[in-house]
């Protein structure tokens, strides 16, 4: 039997490492050293192109086209307090933020069961309507090419709520008395 080297000795008695098995060893430490940095990096820097475009396609569409065809999300539809009812179609939306106010543009035709079921959801009943009267904005109108020029007759009515509550200024035209159209503005201060 023979008697255990010390580790001095033992490193001492072992062939010199040769050039071949260094450059491996050398080319695997590299390899190692890319995969835990670059790949990570690289995976940074492809998500945050993808975000940033995303961001910018975003920008771009809603900047381009205003009122965007289909339902607000039931996020948007909570917040703003602008219950749609069913049944609807020609439904668009757009809403805007800013440091002072956010708003919620929606505009939606429905039947007569459907208006009131959206004015109750509001907090207001057809009475409210006031005949004549086109309670939105000409700045709000300018951004969503909403003009109230057609045939009517036009009902309007602003329903004001404390804070945080949103206010709603809404705009019905009843030229087909069976299919109201609804415009409606929804803003709160942040």
């Amino acid at each position: 039997m023979t008697a255990a080297l010390p580790r001095s000795a033992a490193a001492e008695s072992r062939p010199p490492e040769d050039r071949r098995h260094r450059n491996r060893r050398r080319a695997l430490t590299l390899l190692i050293i890319v995969l835990l940095i670059g790949v990570p990096a690289g995976y940074l820097v492809i998500s945050a192109n993808q975000s940033r475009n995303s961001g910018k396609d975003k920008e771009a569409k809603y900047s381009a086209t205003g009122l965007s065809e289909g339902w607000p999300s039931k996020v948007q539809r909570r917040l703003y307090q602008v219950p749609v009812p069913h049944p609807a179609d020609r439904i668009a939306y757009y809403e805007t933020n800013n440091w002072k106010t956010s708003r919620l543009y929606v505009q939606f035709r429905t039947s007569n069961a459907g208006l009131d079921a959206f004015l109750t959801g509001v907090g207001v009943n057809r009475e409210d309507l006031e005949k004549g009267e086109i309670t939105i904005s000409a700045r709000d109108r300018s951004i969503t090419g909403w003009s109230f020029k057609g045939p009517g007759p036009w009902s309007g009515l602003v329903h004001t709520q404390k804070n945080p509550a949103p206010t709603h200024d809404i705009v019905v035209n009843m030229s087909d008395p069976a299919n109201p159209m609804v415009y409606v503005v929804s803003r709160t201060v942040p």
